[in-house]
């Protein structure tokens, strides 16, 4: 696959998942605390954005489905720990509005989860 379609269906894919994780963050953050609700968040868009970029953005993976799993949520995980951390940055130290800080740390933690993934999670 061309690099400019794996670039799109990334796109696409890392659209769907922040909308599903914000969706979710908007449904829990009168709830639970703002953290806990981005967590909330990850934790359901995980499941998009693992099956969207691998039959989707990496369709030609040179990995089994399982070994992309284990490697894929390595990826995410840091990719959340990133994000986690800037949320918490911008929040509590900036003071920040929730939505606001969440936005930018979905940004930040998207471009490390490209090349993440792109060079080890679903490996060619």
């Amino acid at each position: 696959m061309s690099a400019a379609r794996t670039g799109l269906w990334f796109g696409v894919v890392g659209v769907a998942a922040a909308l599903t994780h914000a969706a979710v963050f908007g449904l829990l953050k009168s709830a639970l605390w703002p953290e806990l609700a981005n967590a909330a968040g990850f934790a359901v868009a995980f499941f998009v954005s693992f099956f969207g970029h691998r039959f989707l953005s990496f369709q030609d993976a040179g990995t089994g489905l399982w070994t992309s799993l284990r490697r894929f949520a390595a990826t995410a995980l840091l990719g959340f720990s990133v994000n986690e951390a800037v949320f918490v940055l911008l929040l509590r130290v900036f003071s920040w509005p929730s939505w606001p800080a969440l936005i930018a740390a979905l940004v930040v933690a998207a471009g490390q989860t490209f090349v993440l993934s792109r060079f080890w999670a679903f490996r060619r």
